[in-house]
């Protein structure tokens, strides 16, 4: 009795030199041409997943910058006028939660208001809604001297005044002269220094400062 056992199934033979080079030249022709698609679309996928990866990277540090504030912004949120601050700021830096600020142009300089106005080229104070307080880096001109502005509020609800506290005088002035951003000069004009010789007496000027 013969018992039928199936050949087992043997691996294909790979092909020698000899047997290749006898293969039509269309077939090899197919076959080269499968390959070479078959590497570009590696390399297709591999440069797709590295533009993707580079877009998730970029996509943080675009929203970052384009959500942050200006510094006129957030005197604006504050309930302040933007034009407190010339248009010379470079950098500043703020923190939500304690309101503190720093504050820094690209060169100390002056904006003539109601009074001649210095600017350091660092102010720091902290923000609250409505007001500034222990300011540092503005200067107020009266008489012969630079007077520091310690604090700076307005009324709440608004109106069209806006006050300069410095040192026990709490000096009110008009609101609209601060509405809008003013360039900065960094040095004082022939029209400052002629504003300046055309202040009123002493003694006038310190009654106003005290009543107002």
């Amino acid at each position: 009795m013969h018992n039928n056992i199936a050949p087992h199934n043997k691996a294909p033979k790979a092909l020698s030199d000899k047997e290749t080079n006898s293969l039509p030249w269309h077939f090899l022709s197919v076959q080269a041409t499968e390959t070479m698609a078959a590497n570009a679309k590696t390399h297709l996928g591999l440069i797709h997943f590295l533009l993707f990866f580079l877009s998730i990277l970029m996509i943080p540090s675009l929203s970052l910058s384009d959500s942050d504030p200006t510094v006129y912004e957030i005197l604006s949120q504050f309930g302040l006028p933007t034009g407190l601050l010339p248009d010379s700021v470079v950098n500043y830096t703020f923190s939500s939660s304690d309101g503190r600020f720093v504050v820094y142009l690209a060169n100390p300089c002056y904006v003539q208001f109601d009074y001649l106005v210095y600017y350091d080229k660092t102010i720091t104070g902290k923000l609250s809604y409505g007001s500034i307080t222990g300011l540092k880096g503005i200067q107020v001109q009266r008489f012969f001297l630079w007077l520091d502005v310690d604090e700076i509020r307005v009324d709440l609800p608004p109106s069209d005044s806006i006050y300069f506290q410095v040192g026990i005088i709490n000096k009110k002035l008009d609101l609209g002269q601060f509405k809008t951003v003013h360039s900065c000069r960094d040095k004082v004009t022939g029209t400052c220094v002629k504003r300046f010789f055309e202040l009123p007496t002493p003694v006038k000027e310190i009654e106003m400062l005290l009543t107002e």
